[in-house]
């Protein structure tokens, strides 16, 4: 597949709004889709085709693949599962409010959106489904209980829908990043303020670090690259004659995804709670 229709969600900025610039370049029909009608404008002013997809409705998933599928005849080529936000908190802090909303977005709709169009690339004999993943989906830091299982869980349908789609001509790929420049860290400390109630948590003193952490400009880790770096990786899955099951992104997801096989998990333990920060950063 060199080129053809795809559907990427989360297009407002860092990675969404890279590969679907990108993928258009390449000749590509773009379909790229935002929660907020605002940022779909400002996305049709840049020349994309765009339109809004909440994650969290079902009557909007249901509205956008509508009129996608109106748009391109029924027919739809490749799907980038890329919408997610994170919610910082330690995990005794986490209300159910705070992680059904973080799944919602992050697993809930994702599945919605997906199930979907998988009757339509099986009625044409096949397609692309990618999702973005994290090197959270591999390993846990502490202080993103609600981020780590909403990709833990997204690691596992991805997993178990390659197996079940054997045949079909349908590929699944995870996409797996580890820090890349985005708005990430904002929409973390707005989501992190709208549910933690740090003053009244032991772990208030690590909250004031991590916010330190959440507020800083550029990049917050080492081995942090732009979201071109994920591009490249799509574009792979998306045109390869074999695509893989898998494509780390930076170093850390590499690095992490070797410990988690080598190590115990105590020795394991320590050096994710340093890379991590335990609050600190």
């Amino acid at each position: 597949m060199s080129s053809g229709s795809i559907l990427i969600t989360g297009c407002s900025s860092g990675i969404g709004f890279q590969v679907a610039q990108g993928l258009r370049a390449r000749g590509w029909r773009v379909f790229a889709s935002a929660r907020q009608p605002a940022d779909v404008t400002r996305l049709q002013a840049d020349d994309l085709e765009s339109l809004v997809l909440d994650l969290r409705d079902s009557v909007s998933i249901h509205a956008a693949v509508t009129a996608v599928l109106e748009r391109t005849g029924g027919r739809l080529d490749a799907l980038f599962n890329n919408g997610a936000y994170g919610q910082p908190g330690a995990v005794e802090d986490l209300s159910r409010e705070a992680l059904r909303e973080q799944f919602e977005t992050n697993l809930f709709g994702t599945l919605e959106l997906t199930n979907r169009l998988i009757p339509v690339m099986r009625r044409q004999g096949g397609g692309r489904i990618l999702f973005n993943s994290s090197v959270l989906g591999l390993v846990a830091f502490p202080y993103r209980g609600a981020y780590v299982a909403s990709k833990f869980a997204l690691e596992g349908l991805a997993d178990t829908l390659r197996l079940e789609l054997t045949g079909t001509g349908i590929h699944v790929c995870l996409i797996e990043p580890g820090p890349i420049l985005s708005r990430f860290r904002d929409n973390a400390h707005a989501a992190y303020r709208q549910h933690i109630r740090a003053e009244d948590s032991p772990h208030r003193e690590k909250y004031a670090a991590m916010e330190t952490r959440l507020r800083k400009q550029g990049p917050a880790v080492p081995f942090t690259l732009s979201p071109e770096a994920v591009l490249k990786r799509v574009i792979h899955a998306l045109e390869s004659p074999q695509p893989k099951a898998r494509y780390p992104v930076t170093v850390p997801t590499y690095f992490f995804a070797v410990l988690r096989r080598l190590l115990p998990t105590r020795a394991l333990d320590a050096i994710l709670r340093r890379a991590g920060g335990e609050g600190r950063r």
